[in-house]
């Protein structure tokens, strides 16, 4: 393969995980490889094309491995939590649940049966908080 189509091939994976796409910089080392791999194809130019894909490979993937984690977090910083399912999520009871009771409530545009997982009886028309899921299931603590 010639030294420039690597090149090129770099800087499109570059500029897209740059300015198109957000790869969470695996794009980053991969069109890295590929430059280096383009300059030592520039620098020894009788390395054969097998030889230049292995070490394209063998860049990317060491390269990756080593140091994405640590430069991804040092320049995105720690993002934060993503919450997903109804865990956390406050709804209001239709009716009195004593603890251990259930009774079906309309959380997030589909019906749940709700239980109270506290040792307090939640009223009727009060908010709960769901602090667990058990398979369809929302466990409930009363909203402080």
């Amino acid at each position: 393969m010639n030294w420039w189509s690597w090149m090129i091939g770099g800087a499109i994976l570059l500029g897209a995980e740059l300015g198109l796409v957000n790869a969470q910089f695996y794009l980053v080392f991969v069109g890295s490889a590929a430059l280096v791999v383009g300059l030592i194809s520039v620098a020894t130019p009788s390395l054969s094309a097998s030889v230049q894909w292995a070490l394209f490979a063998i860049l990317a993937t060491v390269s990756m491995l080593m140091f994405r984690s640590r430069l991804y977090r040092r320049l995105r910083g720690q993002l934060p939590a993503m919450q997903s399912g109804p865990t956390g999520g406050v709804l209001t009871l239709p009716s009195a649940l004593e603890p251990g009771q259930s009774c079906q409530v309309e959380h997030g545009g589909t019906f749940w049966t709700v239980r109270n997982h506290s040792e307090l009886p939640i009223a009727s028309g009060s908010r709960a908080r769901i602090v667990s899921v058990q398979g369809l299931t929302l466990l409930v603590r009363p909203d402080a």
